[in-house]
């Protein structure tokens, strides 16, 4: 359990933390570093990122942050979540999230900035944030749905299912819980068939024109984050997570 890399030339970065795949700031960062990992590898043509149990992530674990003192456990889960998100953009190599289950909050960072999705049936998408005295994350959700489901969802808190986004285009295939792995497989293995030269400008060319920079704006969000702690609705809403 934990989070295991499968070098290879389709690489796999496997999630596995029961019960929910709540992640701590130590998983993040492991998280951060498998996947920066597969890409400093030249053998890797391709990564998949996926995870085992209930669901694909279900986000920070609150129950880290209600644990610590002062707000250097917040500090540390913003940044290790910025770091994890940043390596699946960043990634030198195209990197397809396969993705079962609650994809909340953290997961929609980590689908958001992910290259190509693939989700199964059961799959669904969304931001509790508001709802947990927090923001963030909307930067990676922006690519996921259009503007106003987009801030209608941070708004309201509600979830998309994989259906839908199946519908705006962000996922590419939709397919029953267990033939998810071998989805996820079927595409990488045509990415990994391409010129590894080309296809890693190609990711690095598709960056460099993307009209929002999502390490910034994310950083941003993190900021508001911040404020809320400050002000004590971080800790009034965590107190009410069971």
């Amino acid at each position: 359990m934990g989070i295991t890399l499968r070098a290879g030339p389709i690489a796999e970065v496997v999630v596995d933390l029961p019960p929910v795949n709540a992640l701590p700031v130590r998983a993040w960062e492991e998280l951060a570093e498998a996947v920066r990992a597969a890409g400093r590898d030249p053998g890797t043509r391709v990564a998949v990122l996926r995870a085992e149990g209930r669901g694909f992530n279900a986000g920070v674990d609150i129950k880290e942050l209600r644990a610590a003192p002062g707000h250097a456990a917040l500090v540390a889960v913003n940044r290790a979540c910025h770091a994890a998100f940043a390596a699946v953009y960043e990634c030198a190599v195209p990197v397809i999230a396969a993705v079962h289950g609650h994809c909340l909050g953290g997961g929609v960072g980590l689908a958001g900035n992910a290259d190509v999705v693939v989700a199964s049936e059961d799959a669904y998408f969304g931001l509790p944030e508001v709802d947990r005295g927090a923001l963030g994350a909307a930067t990676h959700l922006a690519r996921l749905v259009p503007q106003h489901l987009m801030r209608a969802m941070v708004y309201t808190c509600r979830n998309v299912t994989a259906a839908e986004l199946h519908a705006f285009g962000s996922v590419l295939e939709v397919v029953p819980r267990d033939k998810l792995r071998e989805a996820a497989q079927e595409v990488a293995e045509q990415i990994a068939a391409k010129d590894p030269y080309v296809i890693r400008r190609a990711k690095e060319s598709l960056n460099g024109i993307d009209p929002v920079d999502v390490n910034r704006s994310y950083r941003f969000e993190q900021g508001f984050t911040f404020e809320l702690n400050l002000m004590g609705a971080g800790d009034r809403h965590r107190e009410r997570f069971t």
